[in-house]
């Protein structure tokens, strides 16, 4: 949230929130009194709680929040009345000059009007527009829960922030289910399973949001792009594969460049001497793609086409660049290197009603498979106060009548939030809840009626004449936040069909491990991915390291086993099947990849 949208769009808060902001100034107010001379920047309510940001002599620590905490409960015990004031601009400016607040100062000098807000609680005086509570004796149950940085303005280039987070609720009850739900949710944290069950890494010497799959990770990943592009396959999609970079001038017809310049990694020049800093960028260069669109349709544009050919599905996992800012990178939901599943569709206008269908009807199976099925549709429409489009009114109200249109058939609800269109065209977004009941955005569908104009696309119709194409972009988001949110979603225990290892084999003794390996050669030919804990450790610490590493089955074999040609079936949900045979053991397993089923 900016600065900006934190002073004005204040007037919005419900109760919860504005006792949440209220809480924010109470933490602020003990922080001045445990830290003389903080700078103070914002302290906004936001979705679960609250946060401020401040500039102080030290970096705060866990071990510094019991402090701040008993403070802010001798504030709040103390029932200081939130006190409301207007002061002139310059009034203010000389108050927060004179204490060294320079970033209160910023903040008024960027804001248009000739008075602005004050708040006072205590010895605490701080430039907001409220609303708060009453007094400090009615905040509720709090908690603070972490220390994180904040650039100031979210500018890398301008200071770094300390970003002090808390929650507060109407009861206790709520407090405690809000903090059991924390631990839930560190629990699932992808970026620690993703150590734990080695499946990702990053590397300081690459750079930061770049992951490197290791090997179980890329067994994972592969195993969920095979199911997407099975499903792709389905439904008469193709797929292709294009260069990573492009010439630029490209970008500039697509409008990626001039949209996503700031998070485009700089233009690489053929020639030698090259400055990018130079003005605009010209003769032959290169960047990284920040999108696979333009290259898809370079590929329809290769060569004569019929209106029997369309529609045209092209598909593609193909990599993407964008330099998100540091403090925005969060392990694989938010990477500087990316794949995205990428389609794009060509089609006949009259065709678009059906494509977009079937478009939705590929999400909503994608992601039942995977189990996460609670979602809600969002129209994303153009903001006509907003200069960031391309393409005009005509192209733009056709474009959001043909997904209203389409929407109608699918009978399923959806909300309309003006402002969330791409900039070439209107789009529904599908937002699903995991099993933390977080929503993420995973999956969007867009009309495009402006690309194909400014490549100049075109087919020749049935009656012999060129007509113009519309276009469907239809991707789910990177793989990368994909697998990411599979790992949340089922804490590393993934179903059969996903478990990058399915099966452990545990002999009993060394005796035994000639018979493992056997079993284990066994299951590989069956499509099964099977391997062999052959270390000196006793069975008991050998099933435990399994269940750590959430394989699902873990087989036993000792010399009663060996006789009999079968295994003892124990499962990471600790339920122990005992002796099976292995034709029986091979059935259930395939059964449950064949399906995909989400049960062992």
């Amino acid at each position: 949230m900016s600065v900006e949208v934190e002073l004005q769009a204040s007037v919005e808060y419900s109760p919860l929130q504005r006792m949440r902001h209220s809480a924010a100034h109470i933490m602020a107010e003990a922080v001045q009194e445990l830290f003389p001379g903080a700078r103070f920047a914002i302290g906004p309510a936001i979705e679960d709680g609250f946060y401020y940001d401040f500039e102080l002599p030290r970096s705060l620590t866990p071990d510094d929040l019991p402090a701040i905490e008993q403070r802010m409960a001798h504030i709040i015990a103390g029932k200081q009345p939130f006190q409301h004031d207007h002061w002139p601009r310059g009034k203010a400016l000389e108050y927060f000059r004179a204490r060294d607040q320079p970033y209160k100062v910023e903040i008024i000098e960027n804001l248009p009007d000739d008075e602005v807000g004050i708040y006072q609680q205590g010895h605490f005086l701080d430039l907001c527009r409220g609303p708060h509570v009453e007094n400090t004796g009615q905040i509720g149950p709090f908690k603070l829960t972490h220390v994180a940085g904040a650039y100031w303005r979210g500018d890398e280039q301008r200071p770094m922030l300390q970003r002090l987070y808390g929650t507060a609720w109407f009861t206790q009850e709520e407090l405690e289910q809000h903090l059991q739900r924390l631990e839930e949710a560190q629990r699932r944290d992808h970026r620690r399973l993703g150590r734990e069950l080695g499946l990702f890494m990053f590397s300081p010497e690459v750079g930061p949001g770049l992951p490197l799959w290791l090997p179980r990770g890329v067994i994972l990943r592969q195993e969920l792009e095979g199911f997407l592009v099975q499903e792709q396959r389905k439904r008469g999609y193709v797929h292709v594969m294009t260069p990573q970079i492009g010439q630029i001038e490209m970008y500039k017809t697509s409008g990626h460049w001039y949209k996503y310049r700031d998070e485009i990694y700089p233009p690489m020049a053929v020639k030698p001497g090259f400055d990018p800093d130079a003005g605009e960028p010209q003769g032959e260069v290169y960047i990284l793609r920040p999108m696979n669109c333009p290259h898809h349709i370079q590929i329809y544009k290769n060569e004569l086409r019929s209106y029997r050919e369309l529609p045209l599905r092209l598909a593609e996992m193909g990599m993407a660049y964008r330099y998100e800012k540091p403090g925005e990178l969060h392990g694989l939901l938010r990477a500087r290197g990316f794949t995205i599943d990428d389609s794009h569709i060509f089609a006949m206008p009259a065709q678009l009603h059906e494509e977009f269908l079937r478009v939705v009807d590929l999400v909503q199976v994608v992601f039942k498979t995977l189990g996460i099925e609670q979602f809600r549709a969002r129209l994303g429409t153009r903001d006509p106060g907003s200069s960031k489009y391309i393409g005009s009114d005509e192209v733009w109200a056709q474009a959001q009548a043909d997904i209203v249109s389409a929407l109608q058939k699918l009978e399923f609800p959806y909300t309309v939030e003006e402002g969330e269109a791409g900039f070439y065209g209107p789009k529904l977004d599908f937002l699903f809840r995991d099993a933390l009941n977080r929503e993420w955005q995973l999956g969007t569908v867009q009309v495009d009626y402006n690309l194909p104009e400014r490549f100049d696309l075109w087919y020749v119709g049935s009656d012999g004449q060129r007509h113009r194409p519309v276009m469907i972009h239809r991707a789910p988001g990177s793989i990368e936040r994909l697998v990411a949110i599979v790992i949340e979603h089922f804490a590393g225990a993934f179903p059969v069909w996903l478990a990058p290892v399915q099966a452990m084999l545990i002999p009993i003794a060394d005796r035994h491990i000639d018979y493992a390996r056997r079993v284990a050669e066994m299951l590989t030919a069956a499509g099964v991915r099977a391997e062999i804990n052959a270390q000196g450790e006793r069975m008991n610490a050998k099933i435990r390291d399994a269940q750590l590493q959430k394989v699902p089955y873990m087989l036993v074999v000792g010399d009663k086993e060996q006789a009999d040609e079968a295994v003892s079936v124990r499962l990471r949900s600790h339920e122990n099947l005992g002796a099976m045979p292995l034709a029986s053991l091979v059935a259930r397993i395939k059964g449950q990849i064949d399906t995909k089923s989400k049960e062992l």
